[in-house]
């Protein structure tokens, strides 16, 4: 069947394809998309002959085959009848309608009386899955770490501003519990022996105390922050796996604080997790999972306030919480209470400072390291805040990159900060040197040019070691030329091709839809006569844009063109 499904999709792309462009144009307010499953299983199911439709197939495609495979039953519900309609249209007026078929007339009169029984079909399904959700609700629940809650208050934060890179690098140096963690390894050794039940012997766990300075156990304690810090070491990967039971530290694991910046913060990074470490461990297993996430919860709270809050008012916040989100999280409280000399929060504030993420005295405050290490957290569990390095740290392909993702506005405001703090020639340089770095980005490359190109003659040296770059040299020649200096390369028409290339590129990188829009905006005449020469530019794009045209244009003469283009391309390539 697998085999069957995939020749089917096959045939089907490019009729489908061509259907999304035209309803563009002739069924605006459908939703062309919704079709492609109906076309699909009424090929697999129906006929196998994707132009011929009777109304029987109509009927059996919407309403016994769409609720097996519909994957979103509401978006179904409100477009599928119009998109079918405006399909079954299109394969008329195109000729694609196979004379076996029923009246057109037919076929949309069925569609209509199908209609009601169709969406009853979808919303039955919407139902099933609100119930299944209730359910999976009620057997998982959330934690109290969990961003989701906080989602729409997070990304209304203001812009935060990340420390520079040398900065936080600086700080995860002097991180207590990463030395704690290099100590512990550096003890282990080469190659130590450890055991099934218990990792350690009771003699070895009291040397690896002695080595981290907790204090001994009495008999029969346990020692969870001696396996905390065991288990960070684990995650930096300064222990590792040797064999069969064993283990070995690594071999730069003594060498830690490392002098590379960038070494010391990947591997902050690989422990930034072990924050849940500082949830409390209670006798209960019950009652440690109703605080699970408690490390988290406080963490998301300072970022919500700015970055510091008053301890007394946090704590109280975080222990009704616990006890709204799970039956037993009051109880848990109480005994993590009783547990860490009255104070729950104590293995969670020990274990940020420890870490370098907060400090304490009558509020809690985030650090740097702290805000860094809690927005990477909100980016792992897909929750939107904006954050962006600060402006004096950014280098110029930090802000190319970053501006690509703003609004104009936004954008434009970014770059005049960045200007700011240097002067013109110098921007110019490094906003062109970051656009070499890359010939494959094309969107980082008109983004330089555009910008350098608004800082006039004080770019010509920049503009003239830029013509040495084979992705440059187009705009270079093009800025040089409008700011007439003297013996300046007059652009080529291999250059204007570039930059047609270079903008192609970027409207493909923003769907089909704007590629297409892209393309006609040039015209069918202009077009064939650049695709008979564009293939020759040795651009990184150029073959993947060309079979991009001969799929998607409307006009079958340009897709032609496109395709012998693309033979020539991959001819010579």
């Amino acid at each position: 069947m697998t085999d069957r499904i995939e020749v089917a999709a096959t045939e089907l792309r490019p009729l489908l394809e061509e259907f999304i462009v035209w309803a563009r144009t002739n069924a605006p307010d459908s939703s062309p998309e919704l079709v492609g499953p109906a076309a699909l299983w009424h090929r697999i199911t129906f006929s196998s002959d994707v132009g011929t439709w009777k109304r029987a197939d109509v009927r059996g495609v919407m309403l016994e085959q769409m609720p097996k495979v519909v994957d979103d039953p509401d978006a179904a519900a409100d477009g599928m009848v119009p998109a079918l309609d405006a399909y079954l249209t299109f394969l008329s007026k195109s000729g694609r309608l196979s004379e076996r078929s029923d009246a057109l007339a037919d076929l949309l009169g069925e569609l209509a009386d199908v209609e009601e029984d169709f969406i009853d079909l979808m919303e039955d399904l919407i139902g099933d899955e609100d119930d299944e959700g209730d359910e999976d609700d009620e057997e998982e629940g959330g934690d109290l770490g969990d961003f989701e809650p906080f989602a729409d208050r997070l990304a209304e934060l203001d812009t935060i501003r990340l420390s520079p890179d040398s900065e936080l690098a600086e700080a995860v140096r002097a991180v207590p519990l990463i030395a704690k963690a290099r100590d512990l390894s550096v003890w282990v050794g080469p190659g130590r022996r450890v055991g099934d039940d218990s990792l350690l012997s009771d003699e070895e766990v009291v040397e690896a105390l002695d080595v981290v300075g907790l204090p001994k156990p009495q008999a029969g304690e346990d020692v969870p922050q001696l396996w905390n810090i065991w288990n960070l070491a684990v995650d930096l990967e300064f222990i590792e796996p040797a064999g069969d039971d064993t283990v070995s530290v690594d071999d730069d694991t003594a060498s830690w604080p490392f002098d590379d910046d960038e070494d010391v913060l990947d591997a902050w990074m690989l422990g930034l997790h072990s924050v849940d470490y500082g949830d409390p461990e209670l006798d209960d297993d019950d009652l440690t999972m109703a605080l699970a996430g408690l490390t988290r919860g406080l963490l998301i709270r300072l970022l919500l306030a700015g970055g510091a809050r008053e301890l007394d008012g946090l704590r109280r916040e975080l222990e009704e919480a616990a006890a709204e989100i799970d039956e037993l999280g009051a109880e848990a409280w109480t005994a993590a209470a009783g547990q860490y000399g009255g104070d729950p929060l104590a293995p969670v504030l020990d274990w940020l400072v420890g870490y370098g993420m907060v400090t304490v005295s009558g509020e809690v405050r985030l650090t740097p390291l702290g805000v860094e290490g809690v927005v990477h957290l909100a980016d792992d569990a897909d929750i939107e805040v904006d954050a962006r390095p600060a402006i004096e740290s950014m280098s110029a392909l930090d802000l190319l990159t970053l501006s690509a993702e703003l609004p104009e506005e936004e954008a434009d405001a970014e770059f005049a900060a960045w200007m700011e703090l240097r002067e013109p020639g110098r921007a110019a340089q490094e906003l062109l040197d970051a656009a070499a770095q890359d010939d494959n980005d094309a969107l980082v490359r008109v983004q330089a040019a555009s910008v350098v190109g608004t800082l006039g003659e004080a770019a010509v040296p920049a503009w003239q070691q830029a013509l040495s770059h084979p992705a440059l040299r187009p705009y270079a020649a093009t800025h040089l030329t409008q700011l007439q200096v003297p013996d300046a390369p007059e652009p080529t028409q291999d250059d204007t091709h570039w930059l047609i290339l270079d903008m192609w590129t970027i409207s493909a990188g923003l769907g089909r839809a704007e590629f297409v829009s892209s393309l006609r905006d040039v015209g069918p005449e202009l077009l064939n006569n650049l695709l008979e020469v564009i293939w020759k530019i040795p651009h990184a794009h150029v073959e993947e844009l060309l079979d991009l045209i001969s799929q998607v244009h409307p006009d079958k003469q340009v897709a032609k063109a496109a395709k012998r283009a693309l033979f020539k391309a991959r001819s010579t390539a």
